[in-house]
């Protein structure tokens, strides 16, 4: 493991290695970290450097076993817990990371190469947000009585399913660990999560942090690839719920593989999110909203990224000279230094894919590619996995660029006239994730929000995943919310109809 400390911020600088060196190779089962079953690791690489920090567990079929096995035995007297009771241990649960957030932000923004500052430190704020939320619904798991008849006492229970498997992807791990695992716990179901073998090691912290006030086996971490961990977790016979985030690919194996058990699953998968300016927007408003919305200080990598921007043709030029001119503002440098506002991509095969991308709107005739920002030049970065943001412009609306979700620092950027015309365009897309509308007319705005195809539309903002709003995607952006009332008890509970005869 490298030496980070003279990166880290003193108050960190010695807690961060100890606690790699204690999470290195071990998954978190009941309540232990304990090693992979066939002890093999995964080298886990500071996106910034290209150093290896740690080696996660490599887990496989043997590991799930142990984490289903763990998480079962676990299940009756938590689903039996009183309701109120789970909520104030998640409670409990979410104080604690709060507590230890600057660590914890500081290993994700060393695995993930998100910048500390302006991504990992509100990533954690926001999952401890997500938990505190779930943990005061506890009391609205609430069936209904039916007024079937007056001699006959009629009404609905909600119970919670049993296992459920959750599974994450590397670019905001936290925050989509804890949309799936606190309504799955607040609402009596057991946890095992898979986490991402790219970025694992904040997740295990975090979830560490909460076994300590759980039950031993309500809620464990295994890692792995998908194929050798992930699938086979979906496929256990005792997992009765998936819950998952990822490419559209592995989400169409996850509910094939969740079809033949006849098992519920949650995915929210890719998204090519639509941004559209009306001539009358507040041009510097929907400039910060595009800086926001493409997730530059992400990079990119982001499934509800604006990468897809349609400007009215009288504030196009503006309106593109000017966002390139904010995005150049914002630092490209080491994730860790308190002045950087954005970091790298997360693996070189991401890079390789982005600069793919880059390298087909460059061929593309009539396009014009624009990069903007300066890229890092200090010694320890130069094997880092920079990217500049970059706007593209000309494309048709065929290629590639326009219709492929990127996940990386690249926005699209076309003019528009005819409003019809854009509105078909915006929603010409397999996904339908996110959208947004920039105009100062009440009416234009609620015209568009009822036509735009897509599952979370916002006017004259472009937020990101907001606790207590009903978040999730139509068409090929997946199945189900996430994030409200509803994910808890929709798709973390079923609802059982009782009957009796009081004659």
């Amino acid at each position: 493991m490298i030496n980070v400390a003279t990166r880290i911020n003193p108050a960190s600088a010695s807690a961060v290695p100890q606690l790699l060196t204690r999470l290195a190779g071990r998954h978190l089962i009941g309540d232990a970290l304990v090693r992979p079953a066939l002890d093999l690791t995964l080298d886990v690489l500071d996106p910034a450097t290209a150093q290896v920090i740690a080696s996660a567990p490599a887990g496989t079929s043997e590991d799930v076993a142990l984490a289903v096995d763990a998480a079962d035995k676990a299940y009756p007297g938590w689903a039996e817990t009183p309701a109120r009771e789970r909520g104030r241990l998640v409670a409990e649960a979410a104080r604690r990371i709060a507590a230890a957030s600057e660590i914890i932000a500081n290993v994700l923004a060393l695995e993930s190469g998100k910048a500390l500052r302006t991504e990992c430190r509100g990533e954690i704020a926001t999952a401890v947000d997500i938990l505190t939320l779930y943990a005061g619904l506890a009391s609205e798991l609430k069936g209904e009585t039916l007024p079937f008849h007056p001699s006959v006492l009629s009404f609905t229970t909600r119970e919670p399913l049993g296992v459920v498997a959750a599974i994450l992807p590397w670019n905001v791990p936290l925050v989509l660990m804890m949309l799936k695992i606190a309504p799955a716990l607040v609402a009596g179901n057991t946890v095992v999560v898979k986490a991402s073998e790219e970025a694992p090691f904040a997740t295990i912290e975090a979830a560490r942090l909460m076994a300590d006030v759980l039950p031993a086996g309500v809620l464990n971490v295994i890692c792995g690839t998908g194929r050798d961990c992930g699938m086979p977790l979906v496929e256990h016979p005792r997992v009765a719920k998936v819950t998952f985030t990822g490419s559209q690919a592995v989400g169409e194996a996850i509910y094939q593989a969740a079809a033949r058990k006849i098992i519920p699953v949650s995915l929210e998968l890719g998204g090519k999110s639509p941004m559209i300016i009306y001539p009358d927007a507040e041009l510097a408003q929907a400039v910060a909203g595009a800086v926001a919305g493409m997730r530059f200080t992400r990079q990119g990598q982001s499934c509800t990224a604006a990468s897809r921007i349609y400007v009215h043709a009288r504030c196009f030029d503006a309106f593109v000279s000017n966002l390139r001119d904010a995005v150049a503002t914002l630092k490209i440098g080491d994730p860790l230094d308190e002045a950087t506002d954005i970091g790298t991509v997360v693996s070189q095969r991401q890079k390789a894919k982005i600069e793919a991308y880059i390298a087909e709107g460059e061929r593309t005739p009539g396009a014009t590619v624009l990069r903007a920002g300066t890229l890092p030049s200090a010694a320890h970065l130069k094997d880092g996995l920079f990217l500049q943001p970059t706007i593209i412009t000309g494309l048709p609306d065929a290629s590639p660029l326009m219709r492929e979700e990127i996940f990386g620092p690249i926005v699209c950027i076309q003019s528009w006239e005819d409003e019809d015309d854009v509105m078909a365009r915006a929603n010409d897309s397999d996904f339908g994730l996110a959208a947004t509308v920039w105009t100062r007319d009440l009416r234009t705005a609620l015209k568009a929000t009822r036509h735009l195809d897509a599952g979370y539309v916002q006017v004259n903002q472009n937020l990101t995943i907001q606790p207590n709003l009903s978040y999730g995607g139509f068409k090929k952006s997946g199945l189900g919310k996430e994030a409200s009332l509803e994910a808890m008890l929709e798709h973390f509970t079923r609802k059982k109809t009782v009957v009796i005869d009081m004659r």
